[in-house]
C-alpha cells in the first residue's frame, strides 16, 4: 500500500547559514534551543541533502514524502531576506520533484512580513513550479494569520486552491515565559499550544467567514483541538446567549467554531504513534480528513511507519490515510 508522508522537513544550506547567524544574535532561549539541532552535522545533512533520505524512505516503504521548510522558517528574518529565503527553498524544491518526481512532493515556503509578495511567491510555487500547498509556520514574529493585513495571503491560497500547512513554531515572546522551563518550549509543549492558539484566533477572528473554501492541514492529529472542540463550542455559545460578544470583542460568527474545523481543516498523524487518539479522531472527523507523516527528521521513521502499519484499521481507512487522502488534497499523481 502506497505510503505518502506528509509533514516531512527540509532546509536549503543558505536558511541553515543564516538561521545560526541570526540566532547568535538574538541569543534568546528558542534560538539556542533550535541552534542544537541546526548545529548538529547529521541534522544539517538529513535537512539540506534530499538525496540523503532516500536510503531511510526506502528501508521503511516510505514511497513519498510530502517536503516543507522546517520551523521557524523563513518567517525569523526580515521581509526582504525572508522572501528571498523562500525563493531560494522553492527552488530547490522544484529542483528535486523535477529529478525525482515519485519521491517528493513539496509546499511553498512564503514570508508573511510581506503579505503582497508572498501572494505571489504562492502563485509562482502553485502555477509555476507545479508545487502542492503553502507551508506557513505559525506566527510571525508574534503576528497571526487572524489579522486582516494577512489576508491577501488566503485570498492566493484561494485562487491557487492551495491548502496552507500551518507548523507550529515557538510561543511568542508574548507568551514564552512560562515555556522556558524544562524543555517545554518546543515540541515537548510549546508548539502544540502556540499552534492551536494560532488556530483558535483564525477561527474566532472570522477568517473562515471570510473564505470559507480556505483549507488547514494541522499536524499532530489537530494540536490537541480535537479533544476541545466541544468546550469552544459550548463556551462561545454561553458568551452568545448572555449578550457578551461586545464586551469581551468578539465576532459573531456564522457558525459554531467546531464546524469550521469539521469543514475546512485536514490533520496528520506527524510525530504521534498511539492509536486511541488516532481512532478518536477518526471518530470524530471520518478518514477523509486524517493523512500519514512522519515528521522527519526530528521524529523516526521506522516507528512512524510502524505504527500505522499495524494500526487496526479498515483497509479502505488505511488507504485514505496513507495515499489517497494526501493525492487527493495536495494533488498528487497516484502511483
Amino acid at each position: 500500500m502506497r505510503l505518502i508522508a506528509t509533514e516531512e522537513a527540509f532546509a536549503p544550506v543558505a536558511y541553515i547559514d543564516e538561521y545560526l547567524k541570526l540566532a547568535k544574535q538574538l541569543d534568546t532561549a528558542a534560538s539556542r534551543y533550535l541552534s542544537i539541532y541546526y548545529s548538529r552535522p547529521e541534522t544539517v545533512r538529513q535537512l539540506t541533502d534530499l538525496n540523503h533520505r532516500l536510503a531511510e524512505m526506502d528501508e521503511y516503504d516510505v514511497d513519498m514524502q510530502l517536503l516543507s521548510i522546517a520551523a521557524p522558517g523563513v518567517q525569523a528574518f526580515d521581509a526582504g531576506l525572508g522572501a528571498e529565503l523562500a525563493t531560494i527553498a522553492n527552488d530547490m524544491l522544484f529542483d528535486a520533484i523535477i529529478q525525482r518526481p515519485a519521491r517528493f512532493a513539496g509546499l511553498t515556503a512564503i514570508a508573511p512580513q510581506d503579505p503582497a509578495r508572498a501572494a505571489l511567491e504562492i502563485h509562482r510555487g502553485m502555477r509555476k513550479l507545479g508545487l502542492s500547498g503553502i507551508i506557513i509556520n505559525s506566527h510571525t514574529r508574534g503576528e497571526y494569520l487572524d489579522d486582516s493585513k494577512f489576508w491577501p495571503i488566503f485570498e492566493a491560497a484561494v485562487e491557487c486552491d492551495a491548502p496552507v500547512y500551518i507548523h507550529p513554531n515557538f510561543p511568542s515572546d508574548a507568551m514564552i515565559g512560562p515555556y522556558q522551563d524544562y524543555g517545554m518550549m518546543g515540541a515537548l509543549w510549546g508548539f502544540g499550544a502556540d499552534a492551536s492558539l494560532h488556530i483558535v484566533r483564525m477561527i474566532l477572528g472570522g477568517v473562515f467567514d471570510a473564505f470559507p473554501t480556505l483549507k488547514i492541514v494541522l499536524g499532530h492529529l489537530g494540536e490537541g483541538l480535537p479533544f476541545w472542540l466541544g468546550r469552544l463550542d459550548n463556551r462561545y455559545q454561553n458568551i452568545l446567549r448572555r449578550g457578551g460578544l461586545e464586551t469581551l470583542g468578539m465576532k459573531r460568527l456564522s457558525r459554531l467554531p467546531s464546524e469550521y474545523f469539521r469543514t475546512n481543516f485536514y490533520i496528520t498523524t506527524s510525530g504521534m504513534m498511539s492509536e486511541a487518539p488516532l481512532q478518536f479522531c477518526l471518530d470524530m472527523f471520518g478518514a477523509d480528513r486524517i493523512m500519514f507523516a512522519v515528521d522527519y527528521p526530528f521524529e523516526q521513521t521506522a516507528e512512524a511507519v510502524s505504527f500505522i502499519r499495524s494500526a487496526s484499521l479498515p483497509d479502505a481507512t488505511m488507504r485514505k490515510i496513507t495515499h489517497e487522502n494526501a493525492e487527493a488534497l495536495f494533488k498528487i499523481a497516484g502511483a
